[in-house]
């Protein structure tokens, strides 16, 4: 392939074939090359430090904007790497003629979800580029957070853990989708965009293996990755799967698949079978966990191989995205 196409950046299997490709080809090393939402540096204090940009269109949505995303975003990718978020960048590319007024607005959206998140502020940088050199605004953020608990990575994930997720699925992609198109469905849909780190302060104790946040690719593309990084075989219970009505009913209509659609809000928390009630009665006590729910099982199969038992029994493979549902969701 010689260009680059809009599904090199779904998070799906041309988003990882261009990461293994080419970027890891030329810029490898022992912290890259662990392919986790935050590299942990070394030193007497451990830091973990991660960076995320946002492009969504359009800026604003049901639930959220471009702001509060590129925060919850990045203070996620800290929070389910098991580091407490502390620090973020904030850097913005302004489009001539963005409306002040708009920018205002998203800049007292970052500064009330950083406070929401407990996370400060204390670098940015803003550059402007000619009307059509960009669509409006886009932002970067970098976090550095303090490892303070067990690290959890795919590596200990092992047969007979259990797979939770901490509420519905889907629902930021059919709200972006949903604004974007002017659609109206039966029940209107609103992005899950929240920050997680209170929720994982909930509910974290012994026998957390490992967490994700299911964006790009959704929880389908997720569980590849960590499948695949850890050696195992899962398998998902599509009955169990946590869907809100407006989501099932939009997927029904526009023939899209939930378990590929991306969240903001929602972590995937890889557990010990004997540690899986407790935590998710945790998780239920918390605002952003009362939809969690028991999704599937790590068990004994092909390394890398992610199943789903469908409602009449049988069992069918779940690969990573292809091609791309929605470009610029996030």
């Amino acid at each position: 392939m010689e260009r680059i196409l809009m599904a090199h950046g779904s998070g799906g299997r041309l988003s990882h074939e261009l990461i293994t490709s080419l970027f890891q080809k030329y810029l490898g090393n022992s912290f890259l090359n662990q392919m986790n939402d935050a590299t942990i540096l070394p030193g007497q204090e451990q830091l973990a430090i991660t960076t995320d940009s946002f492009v969504v269109s359009p800026l604003f949505f049901r639930g959220g904007n471009i702001g509060r995303l590129a925060v919850c975003g990045t203070v996620n990718d800290l929070a389910v790497s098991g580091a407490a978020p502390m620090f973020l960048s904030l850097a913005l590319i302004l489009e001539e003629g963005l409306p002040i007024a708009e920018l205002e607005q998203i800049i007292q959206s970052i500064a009330e979800t950083a406070k929401e998140a407990n996370i400060a502020i204390v670098c940015g940088d803003t550059k402007v580029v000619e009307r059509g050199s960009a669509d409006k605004l886009f932002i970067n953020t970098t976090g550095i957070g303090y490892v303070s608990r067990t690290l959890v990575n795919p590596q200990q994930i092992q047969p007979g853990d259990v797979i939770l997720v901490t509420g519905t699925i889907g629902d930021h992609e059919i709200a972006i989708l949903s604004e974007r198109e002017g659609l109206e469905f039966e029940t209107p849909v609103t992005s899950d965009c929240a920050p997680l780190n209170g929720l994982i302060d909930c509910f974290f104790q012994t026998g957390v293996k490992c967490m994700r946040d299911p964006t790009r690719g959704g929880v389908a593309t997720t569980l590849n990755e960590l499948a695949q990084q850890g050696g195992v075989c899962m398998l998902l219970d599509e009955e169990a799967l946590p869907i809100l009505p407006g989501v099932k009913g939009a997927c029904d209509m526009l023939g899209l698949d939930p378990l590929y659609l991306a969240n903001e809000g929602k972590a995937l928390v890889i557990v010990k079978p004997e540690a899986a009630e407790t935590i998710l009665h945790k998780m239920h006590s918390h605002p952003l966990g009362q939809g969690a729910a028991q999704i599937g099982v790590v068990m004994e199969g092909k390394p890398g191989l992610v199943l789903l038992k469908t409602p009449l029994g049988g069992k069918r493979i779940l690969g990573m995205l292809e091609g791309e549902h929605l470009p610029r969701i996030c």
